[in-house]
């Protein structure tokens, strides 16, 4: 493993406006002066969290996927974010990681939030999956995966920093704020949460939040309100440092998920 530089955007969303939010997103990281590892963006990054999929969905080879190319090829790094995706006749919050030689893998959201109607409209993924980058184990989830500790758990070998796309409103951001750290010291991983600011279509406010958390609790990053775009490394000796102190993982229930 080696120190990764991760870069966390926090974004105002337009509401349902994929070539606007492209053309901010873009100019936004225009601004990125730093090399980085890896761009993280909020949870359907270029709608805003909507359930109206047929004005918003797209295909696997769609202008956001082109879009998501285009910025890893520039920066030279990974590029991950949640978007709405058709395929075969299904819809799907799909979790997709961009390398700048345009492979890509992908994660659809297991947990949809019934609350917004999200499971009468997509449909839920099956596996998680583990990446690989600079030598860090990465398992991606979004948003409504974080209430559920069974999904996000870690096993040995299991992984090393655990994702978090999200929009997430304000209020529930208390239980934001506790849900992340939570993950963190209890799968003993870095745990990334990315959120999104303002208001969207139907008048629900995000007051982002973002965050990292390091395997002990300690916060490496937050930013609450604004729309911030920001870059900080992780170093694997903290992780290692805190799993042999605290050697937790090790007696863990073995158990698999149906």
């Amino acid at each position: 493993m080696e120190p990764i530089k991760i870069t966390i955007f926090q974004a105002y969303l337009f509401w349902e406006n994929v070539e606007k939010n492209l053309q901010n997103l873009a100019l936004r990281l225009s601004s990125l002066r730093e090399k980085t590892d890896l761009i993280l963006l909020p949870e359907m990054f270029n709608t805003g969290f909507t359930m109206n999929v047929a004005k918003c969905a797209e295909n696997m080879d769609g202008p956001s996927m082109r879009w998501l190319y285009e910025m890893s090829k520039k920066f030279d790094c990974v590029v991950a974010g949640s978007l709405i995706i058709e395929e075969e006749d299904k819809y799907y919050n799909r979790f997709v990681w961009m390398s700048p030689n345009g492979s890509f893998v992908h994660y659809d959201k297991r947990h949809l939030f019934c609350i917004a109607k999200e499971d009468e409209v997509f449909t839920k993924g099956k596996s998680r999956i583990v990446l690989q980058l600079k030598g860090w184990k990465i398992c991606p989830m979004i948003c409504y995966d974080l209430r559920f500790p069974v999904w996000s758990r870690n096993q040995v070998d299991g992984y090393d920093l655990l994702v978090y796309t999200a929009s997430w409103p304000d209020t529930r951001s208390a239980h934001w704020r506790t849900l992340i750290p939570a993950r963190a010291i209890e799968n003993q991983a870095f745990v990334i949460g990315v959120n999104r600011v303002g208001y969207d279509g139907n008048e629900v406010y995000y007051s982002g939040g973002s965050m990292c958390i390091s395997p002990i609790g300690d916060v490496v990053y937050y930013k609450p309100e604004d729309e911030d775009l920001y870059t900080f490394t992780l170093n694997p000796k903290d992780l290692e440092n805190a799993r042999t102190q605290f050697p937790f993982l090790k007696d863990g229930d073995n158990f698999s998920i149906l």
